[in-house]
């Protein structure tokens, strides 16, 4: 039987080599210092971790890495097995069951402009051929389409192996509805919406700012559980312009890889077009990164 996703899940970077190739030996230093945390759980091959610049040889060696190293440990994993074509995901997605995937994290078409018929039997492709839960990934910044409720009720009513959301639109409101009209699991998708997701029925967080500061994030989540919600503000408040930086600067990854150069962990560079920090932006980081854990 599957167990409950829930909690705060770095979403991780993948560290690369001074030329561009990805750094395999690196990547296994990050997630042992993410087990050693005790994170509640990972996520690879994400945005984040520069799924759509990866080589599908590169993503399956660290899905097979990742996987035999969180197997037998408390921390889950979600692995991403987006791509344009469904026969693609649902290569990963097997691949992903085979290395020990607890969920599977999927956008939908993010360049063919589809419709919402054509994005539930994406989602419904994907969930007959799964046994492994399947979380929806709705991000109408990345993909330029918000799936409408109506399509995510009926995800939910049909589709038993979508049980979960990564709800990214940036509208509180769409939470809040998704919360009252489906038995999704809701995890928050927004970084700078951390707090008001919870406290609106999230149980879960896929955290870019989580990499950078997973314990500040996860007490933030066990505050707002336990019901102290004063505390849960105040870490927030330090929280919270790190998520703002991160939603604002257009840079999330290489912010994230810049970080874990200055934690002493694995970043490097990101593959082009993605230019490295400034200056200017790496010292707004220090300054953020000084007033978290």
């Amino acid at each position: 039987m599957n167990k409950q996703l829930k909690g705060v899940f770095p979403v991780l970077i993948t560290p690369m080599n001074e030329d561009f190739s990805v750094n395999y030996d690196g990547m296994k230093e990050n997630v042992k210092h993410y087990l050693e945390q005790k994170v509640s759980g990972i996520v690879i091959v994400g945005s984040t971790g520069e799924f759509v610049s990866l080589d599908d040889e590169e993503k399956m060696k660290i899905v097979e890495m990742v996987g035999s190293m969180v197997k037998d440990t408390d921390t889950q994993l979600l692995v991403g097995i987006s791509d344009e074509r469904t026969d693609k995901a649902l290569k990963f997605a097997a691949h992903a069951e085979e290395h020990h995937a607890d969920g599977l994290l999927l956008i939908n078409s993010y360049y063919g402009g589809p419709t919402m018929d054509e994005i539930y039997h994406q989602f419904k492709d994907v969930n007959d051929q799964v046994s492994t839960p399947v979380m929806i990934y709705n991000n109408p910044f990345t993909s330029g389409i918000d799936i409408e409720l109506e399509t995510l009720v009926r995800m939910d009513e049909d589709l038993g192996n979508v049980s979960y959301i990564k709800e990214s639109s940036g509208d509180i409101r769409k939470l809040r509805d998704v919360a009252r009209s489906t038995d999704l699991t809701i995890f928050c998708g927004s970084d700078d919406l951390a707090l008001e997701s919870f406290l609106h029925g999230a149980t879960g967080w896929v955290s870019v700012a989580g990499n950078i500061a997973p314990n500040s994030a996860s007490k933030m989540l066990e505050h707002v559980e336990s019901g102290n919600y004063n505390e849960a503000k105040k870490i927030y408040k330090d929280l919270l312009p790190l998520c703002e930086f991160l939603e604002n600067s257009g840079k999330f990854v290489q912010i994230v890889k810049k970080a874990m150069d200055l934690k002493g962990l694995h970043g490097g560079p990101s593959r082009k077009p993605r230019l490295g920090l400034s200056d200017e932006e790496t010292n707004q980081l220090k300054a953020h990164m000084e007033k978290l854990d």
